[in-house]
């Protein structure tokens, strides 16, 4: 039980990628992380690409960035989406700016690129959006992780674990500097 103590939000929304929601969410879980799901407040649940159904814990507009040590981005079609919500981006940039480790996979560097959190930084996304995240300002790398200081990113399902590895990895670190 690596985490337990920890919080770490994972935003959802319509039309999510469920590996990428639940894998983290499960994977977090298991090492005691106590994981919240957070949506943008247009619904209580939201289905996924292949009709998987999530619950909403808490809307990006009642938790601030000092609720968390981690806010993960699962990718699909619901990035294009949370990117559209001011408490969504500023819960993401807030977590960034106080160190935390802020997390996205596939398509969720798209918030990343709205929050305004990417420029000048190692990161990898879906193929799909290589050209935004380059445009952006960052430092594209086709890796299946990508971790600049506490900011990770990956590239697709298959690189879930290796995320998930490194997500961890991170929030242990934290701890431990802050003993």
């Amino acid at each position: 039980m690596l985490l337990r103590g920890r919080r770490v939000a994972v935003l959802v929304e319509k039309w999510y990628q469920e590996l990428e929601f639940w894998y983290p969410v499960l994977r977090l879980r298991e090492e005691g992380a106590d994981v919240v799901a957070v949506g943008t407040g247009s619904a209580q649940s939201y289905t996924g690409e292949n009709g998987l159904s999530a619950q909403v814990d808490r809307s990006a507009d009642d938790v601030s960035a000092a609720d968390f040590d981690a806010v993960v981005v699962p990718g699909g079609y619901a990035p294009d989406r949370l990117r559209c919500y001011p408490a969504v981006l500023r819960l993401v940039r807030e977590a960034y700016e106080q160190g935390k480790v802020v997390a996205a996979i596939c398509h969720a560097p798209w918030v990343l690129i709205s929050a305004g959190i990417i420029r000048g930084k190692r990161a990898t996304c879906y193929h799909a959006i290589k050209d935004d995240v380059i445009n952006a300002g960052a430092l594209y790398e086709d890796s299946e992780v990508v971790r600049d200081g506490n900011l990770i990113t990956s590239r697709q399902p298959s690189d879930l674990g290796a995320f998930c590895r490194t997500i961890i990895a991170a929030l242990v670190e934290e701890q431990v500097a802050a003993r």
